[in-house]
């Protein structure tokens, strides 16, 4: 199977204290719309950041770093330093 880029959203909630709670991450057809649905969480959540990754499901072949497309609000240490 041939290599494909995924677009995804991950939101975050407070938690108890300084924690974050991950919302369930959501696939987007595009960078456009994966864009567009972040900037629309931003007023409703702690921390939203939407990226791709690309890679061959087949093999469960990803890259090593997801490519950030838009990051707001808190977020977990893994995303701060992107």
């Amino acid at each position: 199977m041939a290599r494909e880029t995924l677009y995804l959203v991950q939101a975050f909630k407070s938690g108890k204290g300084t924690r974050l709670t991950a919302d369930t991450p959501v696939r987007c057809r595009s960078l456009e719309v994966a864009r567009k649905r972040a900037e629309d969480l931003v007023a409703v959540r702690a921390g939203v950041v939407a990226f791709s990754t690309s890679g061959d499901a087949e093999l469960g072949d990803y890259d090593d770093e997801p490519t950030i497309i838009f990051k707001a609000g808190r977020l977990p240490a893994a995303f701060e330093e992107a």
